[in-house]
């Protein structure tokens, strides 16, 4: 609703949002259905956001930084899918692994071979990670 009134200036809104929403189901809307968009239309000012997020003490926006390409399809920004789940890969978060598996059985819909070869090449993937990316391949 109302694109003309999204743009990154909305950041700092979703991200005390994020931060003080603090639980997954909230989250989740918020980085699927308003920073995956800002995403897409504003690339180059939320992309390096969401590397910063992916190192952030926060989990919720470790989360989000994961998951906010889950709309995203063909578009997907590769780069920043594998450098977020990189960042977290070692974490024992419930959520976070969750979030990578999620992402990753997302992704698998559109790149499947990436997907494998992703899983293959990160024998450090949790055994939850792993069960969701591999979920429908």
């Amino acid at each position: 609703r109302y694109p003309q009134w999204r743009d990154p200036t909305l950041m700092p809104v979703y991200d005390e949002l994020v931060v003080t929403g603090a639980w997954w189901d909230y989250v989740d809307e918020i980085a699927s259905r308003c920073i995956g968009p800002l995403l897409r239309a504003y690339t180059a000012d939320i992309v390096p956001l969401m590397r910063n997020w992916s190192t952030d003490p926060d989990r919720w926006r470790r989360r989000v930084s994961i998951i906010c390409q889950l709309g995203s399809k063909d578009a997907v920004d590769l780069e920043l899918l594998r450098d977020t789940i990189e960042a977290n890969i070692s974490a024992q978060d419930f959520f976070l692994r969750k979030a990578i598996g999620w992402a990753l059985r997302q992704h698998s819909r559109v790149d499947p071979a990436w997907v494998r070869a992703f899983v293959d090449s990160h024998p450090e993937l949790s055994p939850l990670s792993k069960r969701e990316a591999l979920k429908h391949l």
